[in-house]
């Protein structure tokens, strides 16, 4: 993760709907995009729900109403095996491979696989076995946030500190686990609050149905951002229709990329591209008639015109009460 660049992780979770083929496609679109990290999600179903588990109400909409939560998710499992593909893949394709583990045998193959970052979803932030092993690899972590209060965070943060994960290779993602996430629900200043409270780096990981949401949260000084993605909204799975398509996340990675640029250093002074035109549309003082060599130069004899390559008005006072070193014509710049 570059320190001054925001990191933009294209999530694409679930949406390979079990099939190798349609993640190596997914991972297409991430490169395409220009997204820095592509991320799956790495469980075992028998570790992650028990059989009787009700599946959230927008996953029952977009997806068979009849199977259960542990049959849903049973059908998107990534083995060990397609792992080390996709990132063999991820490694031509010279993007970084991420997934989410959703409990301790995937916290394990992740790390045996070799990866960086760590990614803790919202629903582990109060598993503290789950945390504790997190903080334990020593590895960069980001942490989702939602659902959580600013205690829960805090509670988070000191498990894996203490578990020996340094503060500085923390970043604290403010997110909203509602797909998709009503606007009056993002609440996007709690971003600030924990980055104020923490003194920890943040980022934004998105729900919404846009991409607004997440140019503002670059604009507040997100280092990191995560947006689900798909091929197509229409197909069947639980995360589709929340995520955005590949022109869609073209446009927000274009956007953010823009605004990072925009940004700027924050110093106020006249830009490169900007300086040809201090002459032009500034103004200097000129003779307003003839003016003769020895003449008192006054409110009355003087003017201010364009163009900007003489005296600054700003010295007009200086200018008004002096003496003329030579003969102007009208319009003539002193």
């Amino acid at each position: 993760m570059s320190a001054n660049k925001v990191f933009i992780i294209a999530e694409a979770g679930v949406n390979h709907n079990g099939s190798i083929e349609l993640a190596y496609k997914l991972i297409d679109i991430a490169v395409e995009a220009g997204a820095d990290a592509v991320k799956f999600q790495t469980f075992k179903a028998e570790n992650l729900v028990t059989k009787s588990a009700d599946k959230a109400d927008y996953q029952k909409q977009t997806t068979d109403e009849s199977e259960s939560q542990f049959e849903m998710i049973k059908k998107l499992e990534l083995d060990f095996d397609i792992h080390k593909k996709l990132i063999k893949y991820c490694n031509e394709k010279d993007i970084m491979f991420l997934s989410t583990p959703f409990d301790h045998d995937s916290i394990d193959l992740l790390n045996k696989l070799g990866l960086k970052i760590f990614k803790i979803p919202s629903g582990e932030i109060t598993n503290l076995p789950y945390l504790r092993h997190i903080g334990s690899l020593v590895k960069q972590v980001i942490l989702s946030t939602g659902m959580s209060t600013l205690q829960e965070v805090d509670d988070a943060l000191n498990i894996l500190v203490n578990a020996g994960t340094k503060k500085e290779n923390i970043t604290i993602l403010h997110t909203n686990t509602m797909y998709p996430t009503p606007m009056e629900d993002v609440n996007l200043n709690a971003m600030l609050t924990m980055q104020k409270e923490f003194s920890v780096g943040v980022g934004y990981s998105d729900h919404t149905l846009g991409i607004e949401v997440d140019i503002a949260a670059v604009t507040m000084g997100a280092s990191i951002i995560e947006k689900h993605f798909t091929l197509d909204k229409t197909m069947k799975g639980p995360d589709h229709k929340a995520s955005l398509e590949p022109e869609e996340l073209k446009a927000m990675i274009v956007a953010i990329r823009n605004v990072e640029k925009a940004l700027g250093n924050g110093v106020k002074m006249p830009s490169m591209s900007e300086q040809p035109n201090i002459i032009v549309a500034r103004k200097s003082i000129l003779a307003g008639q003839m003016i003769k060599k020895g003449d008192l130069l006054t409110e009355e004899n003087i003017v201010v015109k364009r163009p900007g390559n003489g005296i600054s008005p700003m010295k007009w006072d200086e200018v008004v009460g002096s003496v003329a070193v030579k003969d102007y014509q009208a319009g003539e710049i002193i």
